[in-house]
């Protein structure tokens, strides 16, 4: 995964007035974490922000007074009917160090025929990996399975270097048969009154 740099501004004001203000200038107020160091308040530009974000479990590397400072994101918080985003929480880390994130499952590959359908029961896996190699997501083949298998979180393939922290029995993907609806009483009731 890429970093993404962003120039961050520490942040001296703090509040609801000075937050709205920081959001009105399109800037996001945030905090960084971690590593036992004292907690950093900084502002980062809203536009830049959202674009990085837009890639799962993006790897941040901030340039605040001079200074680097890699961060994954670890809260983000949006406006419930804009979906800008109005606060971030950062957790500090170092290259090599192992960090736990949720990544994203997909599927690939036709089911065998019939009318089976694929039930994603879990959408994301917890992992622990390097820092800096976070995959963006894990890909499982449903090719060929049939109604009543099922792909347990041991048997998804991670990449090399990433542990799983799931259950490994937890179920991530099963496919049932497609059930036809009965007709319903009242169905039945209308028909004979016609």
């Amino acid at each position: 995964m890429a970093e993404v740099k962003i120039t961050a501004e520490v942040r001296t004001e703090f509040g609801k007035g000075a937050a709205r203000q920081t959001r009105r200038a399109n800037k996001v107020p945030a905090v960084i974490y971690g590593h036992g160091a004292d907690t950093v308040h900084i502002t980062l530009p809203g536009h830049e922000l959202m674009m990085a974000l837009k890639t799962s479990n993006a790897l941040l590397n901030l340039d605040i007074d001079g200074r680097s400072e890699l961060v994954i994101p670890k809260a983000v918080q949006r406006d419930a009917i804009k979906r800008t985003i109005t606060h971030v929480d950062l957790l500090a880390v170092k290259r090599g160090e192992k960090v736990t994130v949720e990544v994203s499952v997909l599927s690939e590959g036709d089911l065998a025929p019939g009318s089976n359908l694929l039930e994603n029961v879990l959408n994301t896996l917890s992992v622990e990996t390097e820092a800096t190699h976070i995959p963006e997501s894990v890909t499982v083949s449903v090719q060929g399975l049939d109604a009543g298998d099922a792909i347990l979180a041991k048997d998804v393939v991670l990449p090399e270097g990433t542990t799983l922290v799931t259950d490994p029995e937890a179920i991530v993907i099963q496919i049932v048969s497609a059930q036809a609806e009965e007709p319903s009483a009242d169905a039945d009731a209308e028909g004979s009154e016609a």
